[in-house]
């Protein structure tokens, strides 16, 4: 069977930068399992894997453009500092690097990463921790199969 849309397509993968680090991997312990063409990973994973089948093996690079987007610089925003004491957030975790959960004006959660520290702002990183990296995935399919309706209706993978 091939790797096509509504299909069910489990993969192991090794998710390498281009400075070589590693940013993620999927094996026996943890397979990445998905429904191809639901639009639920990035465009570039599901238009590399499509016509492969069981024990093929991959690799390819996803430019940021078809993965998390180029780097923003716009989506690194002062926020007051008062903000972060309304809500309750102790100094301990203001720190460069820490990842803080904040909602928007409309309840959803966004995480943002300290950028800056200042006497009256926080300065926040809302772009995906992967935003203008290029993406480099190696792996094997380990599995093809239908998808159920249920899962071709959510597209989620339902096990």
């Amino acid at each position: 069977m091939i790797v096509e849309n509504n299909k069910v397509v489990t993969v192991h993968y090794e998710l390498h930068l281009t400075n070589g680090d590693m940013a993620d991997k999927a094996d026996d312990s943890r397979p990445f399992s998905f429904v191809h063409g639901a639009g639920n990973t990035i465009a570039g994973f599901d238009s590399n894997l499509a016509g492969l089948k069981t024990g093929d093996s991959f690799k390819f690079t996803i430019e940021p453009a078809d993965a998390y987007g180029e780097y923003n610089p716009e989506e690194v925003v002062p926020i007051p500092r008062s903000i972060f004491m309304v809500e309750g957030a102790p100094d301990d975790i203001l720190h460069v690097g820490n990842s803080i959960p904040m909602q928007d004006q409309n309840g959803n959660t966004l995480y943002g990463v300290i950028a800056e520290i200042h006497d009256e702002h926080v300065h926040m990183d809302f772009n995906h921790p992967l935003a203008g990296q290029s993406l480099i995935f190696s792996g094997t399919v380990v599995g093809v199969r239908d998808g159920s309706e249920q899962e071709i209706a959510l597209g989620e993978v339902q096990e």
